[in-house]
């Protein structure tokens, strides 16, 4: 076995660079206090608790639509436009974008940024249209 190893070290190299970056997702979010919501507990989040959507998503992909009353700010350019945000920063925040990803980095910023209660919209808006909930154009 560890002549195996030391033959086809690079494989193992490999394998660990690929875990670690599996890895960085979750424990970041664990780390930030981030929580995933789906679909239907964003709805309450919304409805009972005066949550805010921002959708990270690029302009062009927001404008092919998005969840209904959602705040666009680019992943790309988030940082700049936090003060944005400033007044609804003491309420829920669901970040999402089209698959989960970049919602989930969106997140992070924002809670490094002091946004108290921070959720991860779990399956992007891709989950969104799976639960046939309505979407804004």
């Amino acid at each position: 076995m560890l002549q195996f190893v030391i033959n086809n070290w690079y494989l193992f190299v490999a394998l660990a660079v690929i875990l670690f970056l599996l890895a960085t997702g979750p424990i970041s979010q664990q780390m930030y206090g981030i929580r995933n919501a789906n679909a239907a507990q964003a709805i309450q989040l919304l409805n009972r608790e005066n949550g805010v959507v921002v959708d990270v998503c690029e302009p062009k992909e927001f404008s092919a639509g998005h969840v209904p009353n959602a705040i666009n700010l680019p992943l790309s350019s988030l940082k700049d436009q936090l003060r944005n945000l400033e007044k609804h920063k003491n309420k829920p925040i669901i970040v999402s974008c089209r698959s989960g990803n970049r919602s989930l980095k969106a997140a992070v910023i924002l809670r490094k940024h002091g946004f108290a209660t921070v959720y991860n919209l779990a399956g992007g808006l891709q989950a969104w249209e799976r639960d046939n909930l309505p979407l804004e154009k």
